[in-house]
């Protein structure tokens, strides 16, 4: 019986996948870590908060910029530039922490200039949306599905657990004479994205020209010109809005008001990562209503309660409850709230659209991360209650745009069955 063998397409497709498999476990293991580090290196949680805000806030302004001068012939070049500058930035970041541990071991106070942390900071925010972006355009380059869509969302879902997995793992080991730390975990990190480089120099893409020749059509105004779509955005402001005002200092919030240790932080974001990708899965085949209000409320409408009920309460124990809801429910039900609208989109608008979609999250996150910042030193409830507030208005426009696509479906079925009812006389 003869060997089946992959095609091009679908091998280069693997070989890219694998790429962002291990860039995945090194984002997955060194941001579980990232705001510990940062505290124990004397910054607050208001401070980490603006700072993760300003890295997301300028990393929606590079892949605005990229995304409108980018072409998909360099998307390979560009992609590989920009892990190698990841990985020489995180150096840095090595050696700061390096020094301080030096400085500790030998009884004297090193305290580091902050400007070069909060550089080297930001940009690995910058370095980090970057590639997440442009991962799936350098895929329909070979190849473009919706299977290769959620693929490529899968791989990236599932590494980055496993990241947080092998990081939970080293944490506080003792390894070739030494107690593995946050820094030695940002080392390992560093191996990753480094065999995530070696990894872009084993396939070649197709040569490949850009879809629209000539002037760029002005995707604001494509956007504008549909009811639908402008809704959708201010929907996924919102929706990202919401989610890094709950669970933007997430670790933080675990180690400094459940008392959790960073270990036990680690297995838990861990498990629920896992079990989420599963509940994700399990939604999409078999668990999903086939009325889609049913589906938006049991998504975010049970999240807000939660929230809500939490708030009210004041207690820890359904304060976790409520965090762990919605780490659970996070990626299910995704074909529902924005798949239908990214999937619409004229195939010579889709990388603009997908670039400022991107935009618009990450503008919505940056705010999270900003208002979670300055209300977390008054507590866990005063960080779910604002979170809450945003809620209400993303489910109200999420409802919302529900009707608009219904009744723009009917629309459409009208109009075909017209023409059909013509064609048959």
């Amino acid at each position: 019986m003869p060997i089946k063998r992959k095609q091009p397409a679908k091998r280069t497709e693997t070989k890219i996948l694998i790429m962002l498999a291990l860039f995945s476990i090194s984002v997955g293991l060194w941001e579980n870590f990232r705001q510990l580090w940062l505290q124990e290196n004397g910054f607050t949680a208001q401070e980490i908060g603006n700072l993760s805000a300003i890295g997301t806030v300028l990393s929606a302004v590079a892949v605005l910029f990229i995304g409108k001068h980018l072409k998909f012939q360099h998307l390979k070049v560009f992609i590989t530039l920009i892990l190698a500058l990841k990985v020489v930035n995180l150096f840095g970041l090595f050696g700061l922490g390096q020094n301080i541990a030096t400085a500790e071991a030998h009884g004297a106070v090193f305290a580091p200039d902050r400007l070069p942390i909060d550089l080297i900071v930001i940009v690995d925010f910058v370095t980090t949306y970057l590639i997440v972006t442009s991962v799936y355009p350098l895929i329909t380059t070979v190849i473009k599905s919706n299977k290769a869509y959620s693929r490529r969302k899968l791989v990236e879902y599932l590494f980055r657990d496993i990241g947080v997995l092998i990081g939970g793992i080293l944490m506080g080991r003792y390894l070739f004479g030494l107690t593995v730390n946050y820094n030695g975990c940002l080392l390992v990190s560093i191996m990753f994205m480094v065999a995530a480089i070696l990894m872009m120099f084993t396939f070649k893409t197709p040569k490949v020209v850009d879809r629209v020749r000539g002037r760029q059509p002005s995707i604001t105004k494509y956007i504008l010109a549909s009811k639908i779509q402008t809704v959708y955005m201010i929907y996924a402001f919102l929706a990202a809005m919401s989610f890094a005002t709950a669970l933007g200092l997430k670790m933080l919030m675990l180690t400094d008001y459940l008392q959790f240790t960073p270990t036990v932080a680690t297995n838990f974001l861990l498990i629920t990562g896992i079990i989420a990708d599963i509940i994700g899965v399990l939604a999409l085949k078999y668990l999903t209503p086939k009325n889609d209000y049913l589906t938006m409320t049991l998504k975010f409408g049970v999240r807000l309660i939660a929230y809500i009920v939490a708030v009210l309460t004041d207690n820890n124990f359904i304060f976790l409850l409520a965090i762990t809801w919605s780490l659970l429910i996070s990626t299910a039900y995704e074909d529902i709230t924005d798949g239908y609208y990214i999937n619409r989109v004229e195939n010579k608008h889709q990388f603009r659209y997908n670039t400022f979609k991107y935009v618009i999250s990450f503008l919505g996150e940056a705010a999270g991360m900003l208002l979670c910042g300055i209300v977390y030193e008054y507590g866990i409830g005063a960080i779910l209650g604002s979170a809450a507030v945003i809620m209400v208005f993303q489910i109200v426009i999420a409802y919302h745009l529900i009707y608009l696509r219904t009744q723009q479906e009917r629309r459409e079925y009208e109009r075909q069955k017209r023409r059909h009812e013509l064609a048959t006389r």
